[in-house]
């Protein structure tokens, strides 16, 4: 329910930016009687937040107050508020949890101490205090931006699953989808000429608020399968095998994983061959198909129109919500300041704002406008039904869960031991590199170890992890540069090789870690290896490669060119950034 309280006074508010919850900001702004605070809010705020700021800044500037317009009163204290969204790549999971280091005094280098936290779905509240009780008061948290997470798809799938069912788009859910991926030929039953596969992207429900909301919408799917009536998943749910079977089945849509919703956001514009739905946030829908900005970044328009599904059996509602924190850094006066700027965001002026960023209003006595209409692929109407957000128990239960019901991989490790590899260290940042890939991954993936100069050799046979984990190490530290560099070659014998084997309920990928420059004589081209990777493409379960390039003077061309035809990236490595390395190569399994 919105919350319209007396303005008891009037506050100059400071969000700072920085970590410890203290900033530099310009004397000349901060009246020397402000009441300082801070808040922290999710990326996706990032487009209107600013300006909301800004708007409350410049209301006390010219001596008003900003809820009523008239003059301040003599005595009163002006406010002042700045903010930003979590700082050195942290995820709304990083966020939530250096709030939480910051409650409970760990010693740790993630340590955030805002007045206000703003994430995008209230999932991350709930998991706050399960670890430090009542660090947010949840019946005060106020939703200030709704935005439905939905699968978000082609319209040309979304009409042949309408038409071979003879279902509205309003009654089409998860089983639906399924039903696609059981057909013997895939999409080509429903009239998709030349097509059996199904793509479906998912990121990394430990870190990303939509991935842990689809991941939640996937268990009540499953759940409501089995005859659950209920509006909020249960504990019991998460835990009925049945249920996570059902859950295990919708993975084996997925082509690869990412470790961000956004991480996907760039390929969407390749269209239906690369992926044929995603779960996002709505907002990210009308973003795409009206090729507008989401802060910095620009939203590719599709050559299709993608259409917002909310499936049947439920949807997750990101709220975007605003909370205090309730901790020992958080004075009464600043707690009375930050509620006095929820309440201005709640203002129909800012909710209007909100809306146009593709946002549906938190005040309901703001209507729904554009850019909600038919034509950028969303319901204007009501959301049939919202699921509830689950207990702290529930919710952690879904991510322990994660590592059973998620699609394992065959991964074929394809490192370059070639005599270029020696320049700057490479070969020894490659093999930092994947060592620690191998110790980030769930045992029950199964990995091989390949490598290759003037030849090609295969080290250890893939396995499962857990036999292979005490053969792949030593082999990858004893590793040495010399020789040519037979790239493509390589390339397409693992690629084959993969293909050889027929799972399909395994991601397939080869994860080659090479400067890229092909100086081999056994005459394989370029074009021979994605001619390998081209055959498997409309399989049931395609082979991906995933490139990572060592050197300044590498081929990144040869590397692109490889990465396009399996739709993934080129991941760049150096001794600054084998972490990144790390997280960007394990998001994909």
């Amino acid at each position: 329910m919105l919350r319209l309280r007396p303005f008891l006074i009037i506050l100059w508010v400071i969000v700072l930016t920085a970590c410890s919850g203290a900033g530099d900001q310009p004397a000349a702004d901060i009246p020397p009687n402000a009441i300082q605070i801070s808040v922290i809010y999710s990326p996706e705020s990032e487009q209107y937040m600013p300006e909301i700021m800004n708007r409350f800044n410049e209301a006390y500037r010219q001596g008003k107050n900003p809820m009523t317009g008239q003059p301040l009163a003599q005595g009163e204290r002006p406010a002042y508020i700045t903010g930003s969204p979590p700082q050195g790549g942290l995820s709304s999971g990083g966020a939530t949890q250096g709030v939480v280091n910051a409650a409970i005094g760990a010693n740790v280098e993630n340590v955030l101490r805002p007045t206000l936290f703003a994430p995008s779905v209230s999932n991350w509240l709930v998991l706050a205090n399960q670890q430090r009780p009542n660090l947010f008061d949840l019946s005060q948290a106020q939703a200030t931006a709704n935005s439905p997470v939905v699968i978000a798809i082609w319209e040309s799938r979304l009409n042949a699953i309408m038409q071979k069912t003879g279902k509205s788009r309003e009654e089409i859910g998860w089983q639906d989808l399924l039903d696609v991926l059981r057909s013997p030929n895939g999409w080509e039953d429903y009239g998709i000429s030349g097509r059996k596969t199904v793509y479906y992207g998912h990121a990394d429900p430990r870190n990303s608020s939509t991935a842990l909301s689809a991941l939640i919408s996937e268990f009540y799917a499953c759940a409501r399968r089995d005859n659950y009536t209920g509006r909020r998943l249960e504990l019991a749910w998460v835990r009925d095998p049945e249920v996570q079977q059902c859950v295990r089945e919708i993975q084996l849509l997925v082509k690869h994983y990412a470790r961000r919703t956004e991480d996907f956001l760039e390929y969407v514009a390749l269209g239906p061959s690369y992926i044929d739905f995603l779960a996002m946030e709505e907002v990210d829908v009308i973003c795409l198909n009206t090729g507008g900005r989401q802060g910095d970044e620009v939203c590719n328009k599709p050559s299709e129109r993608l259409v917002a599904l909310y499936p049947a059996e439920g949807t997750i509602m990101h709220e975007h919500p605003i909370a205090v924190v309730n901790a020992d850094w958080v004075t009464a006066e600043q707690r009375q300041a930050a509620e006095v700027f929820i309440d201005f965001m709640l203002e129909p002026a800012q909710q209007e704002l909100i809306m146009q960023y593709g946002f549906r209003p938190a005040n309901p006595n703001v209507s729904l406008a554009y850019p909600f209409v038919e034509e950028n692929g969303v319901l204007t109407s009501g959301i049939k039904t919202i699921i509830d957000t689950p207990t702290a128990e529930t919710i952690a239960s879904l991510q322990d869960s994660w590592s059973l019901v998620r699609k394992q991989a065959d991964i074929l490790l394809l490192i370059d031991v070639s005599g270029s590899m020696q320049s700057d260290g490479r070969l020894e940042q490659a093999k930092t590199a994947a060592e620690a890939f191998i110790e980030s991954l769930e045992p029950t993936n199964r990995v091989g170890l390949y490598v290759f100069s003037d030849t090609i050799r295969e080290l250890v046979p893939i396995d499962t992890l857990e036999i292979n984990k005490s053969q792949l190490i030593p082999n990858i530290r004893s590793l040495r540069p010399n020789g040519g560099t037979e790239l493509y070659k390589a390339l397409r014998d693992t690629v084959n090789d993969l293909n050889a084997i027929e799972d399909a309920d395994r991601i397939r990928a080869v994860v080659v870690l090479s400067d890229g420059e092909d100086t081999g004589s056994r005459g394989v081209t370029l074009q021979d290896a994605l001619n390998s990777l081209n055959a498997s493409r409309n399989t049931r379960n395609p082979v991906i490669v995933v490139p990572v390039a060592y050197g300044g003077d590498a081929d990144i061309p040869t590397l692109q060119s490889i990465a396009r035809a399996s739709a993934t990236r080129v991941v760049f490595g150096d001794p600054e950034n084998i972490l990144d390395v790390l997280r960007v190569l394990s998001a994909y399994f």
